[in-house]
């Protein structure tokens, strides 16, 4: 008997807590599921899991094996789909995550460069602003603004982004432009919730940070939200580089008191500690790491 079908099993048995749920999940049949069971139990010579007519529940030394060996059999299989990969390219799946607004202004687009490199690619890019816990949820990758204080997740900076003051050119024509931080603090400007302190900007200049306290009728708890209302003209916005792209490229909104600006947020690919990076992990980190600095968005 095959000890991996017999730690698939088990697994699969474990997690799901009945042997029909695990013959399902991995398409064999429940007699099957059950036999590769007991033949681990024997091989190992203890009970892993204690019966009842309507479930089963693990032993002592069931949980012990069921600390360690989802990780050693996606290490291997991590390893048999590099050697695959090595001869005919990368496939399987990548699950990833990332905030909302760089999620889709940024890593959507890139991912969709990476994958038209590598056609034999799955992607399952799933966008929140909470920080997921990439074990809990299954994740290979995620793409992290700010520092991580995770001491379980390793990272890999792909460069810094910034907070800039923009505006369209018709409320600078209508309003006037702001030259000075008291100037700012009496002007209309689009409020972002997500932000700690959404009313108090904090800006740098010349390495010296300055608070203002701005005001203003539109407050609103998305980046793409902010950039738009500031495109229509209903104030200035303080929203991230990466937000405004093409807005910004196209002249819809322009720069102001160009002198200040918010200060640095580094922007990562973070992936669990104490596992080996599989190639098409490795490659897609170093894609980004390249890609990013072509896009117009540190």
């Amino acid at each position: 008997m095959d000890i991996v079908d017999e730690l698939r099993a088990f697994v699969a048995t474990a997690q799901t807590g009945s042997f029909t749920a695990a013959a399902e999940q991995l398409g064999v049949s429940n007699r099957l599921t059950s036999k590769y069971v007991a033949e681990l139990e024997a091989r190992l010579g203890v009970r892993l899991f204690q019966r009842t007519t309507r479930r089963v529940g693990m032993t002592p030394a069931g949980e012990d094996l069921l600390a360690r060996a989802p990780a050693l059999l996606d290490d291997l299989d991590g390893l048999l789909a590099e050697v695959a990969e090595g001869s005919r390219g990368f496939s399987g799946v990548i699950r990833l995550s990332a905030p909302v607004t760089f999620g889709e202004t940024y890593v959507a687009p890139m991912l969709d460069r990476f994958g038209r490199e590598n056609p034999g690619l799955t992607f399952d890019l799933r966008l929140s602003d909470r920080y997921d816990d990439l074990a809990k949820e299954g994740l290979d990758l995620a793409f992290r603004m700010g520092r991580s204080e995770m001491l379980s997740l390793k990272a890999r900076k792909l460069g810094a982004t910034r907070a800039i003051l923009v505006a369209s050119p018709a409320y600078l024509a209508a309003q006037g432009r702001p030259e000075t931080l008291e100037e700012l603090s009496r002007h209309a400007c689009i409020v972002d919730t997500n932000r700690r302190a959404p009313r108090r900007w904090t800006l740098e200049a010349e390495g010296t940070p300055h608070v203002v306290q701005v005001q203003g009728r539109f407050h609103v708890n998305s980046a793409r939200a902010v950039v738009q209302l500031t495109e229509n003209g209903q104030g200035i916005a303080y929203a991230p580089r990466f937000a405004l792209g093409e807005a910004l490229a196209s002249g819809r909104l322009v720069r102001v008191m160009e002198a200040f600006h918010g200060p640095s947020t580094p922007l990562a690919a973070v992936y669990l500690e104490g596992r080996a990076l599989p190639r098409k992990l490795r490659a897609l980190i170093e894609f980004a790491a390249e890609d990013i600095k072509t896009a117009h968005i540190l």
